[in-house]
C-alpha cells in the first residue's frame, strides 16, 4: 500500500510502488482529469504539481512521491493562481480539442505562483515542455497574460 496526499486529501493505493502517479490517479483514484500523451515525460499532457512544482505523471513513480502533496487538475482551483488561469482559459476559449489544457493549466498555474508577470518569453520557457497539437499557444500565452493581470489586480 502507498499512501498520497492528493488535493489535499489522504489517500492509500493498493498498487506496485513502481506504478506510474499517472496510473495511479486515473486507474485507482479515479482523478481522470490527468491525461495520458506520450508517455514518455516529452508532451506534458499528464502535468500534475508536486510540492508545487510540475512532475510528469507518467515518469513519477508513486513510491517516490513520499510525503509530497500532489495536486491534479481536479485541485488546482485551490492553487493560488489556480483560479485566475482557469477564469482566462475559460474567458479565451483556449482549448481546441482540450487534451492537452489539464498539463497546461498546471504549467500555467506553476508559472504565475513563481513569475507573478510574465513576460512572453519566460511564458514560452515555461510553457515548452507542454505541446498542444492543435497549436493553442497564441491563446495559451494571452490566457496566461489574463490570469496575470487578473491576479495583480486581485493583489492591489
Amino acid at each position: 500500500m502507498v499512501k498520497l496526499t492528493v488535493n489535499g486529501q489522504a489517500r492509500e493505493v493498493q498498487a506496485d510502488p513502481e506504478k506510474p502517479l499517472l496510473w495511479a490517479l486515473r486507474e485507482d483514484l479515479a482523478m481522470p482529469g490527468t491525461k495520458f500523451g506520450c508517455g514518455a515525460g516529452l508532451c506534458g499532457a499528464c502535468t500534475v504539481l508536486l510540492d508545487g512544482q510540475p512532475v510528469r505523471s507518467c515518469q513519477t513513480p508513486i513510491g517516490s512521491v513520499g510525503e509530497s502533496a500532489v495536486t491534479t487538475i481536479e485541485g488546482v482551483a485551490a492553487q493560488p493562481a489556480g483560479p485566475a488561469v482557469l477564469a482566462a482559459w475559460a474567458e479565451l476559449d483556449v482549448p481546441q480539442c482540450g487534451y492537452c489544457q489539464a498539463g497546461q493549466i498546471m504549467s500555467a498555474s506553476w508559472l504565475l505562483s513563481e513569475m507573478p508577470n510574465p513576460g512572453d518569453e519566460e511564458i514560452d520557457a515555461a510553457m515548452s515542455g507542454n505541446i498542444c497539437r492543435c497549436s493553442t499557444y497564441t491563446r495559451i500565452r494571452k490566457a496566461i497574460k489574463a490570469a496575470a493581470a487578473a491576479r495583480a489586480g486581485e493583489q492591489a
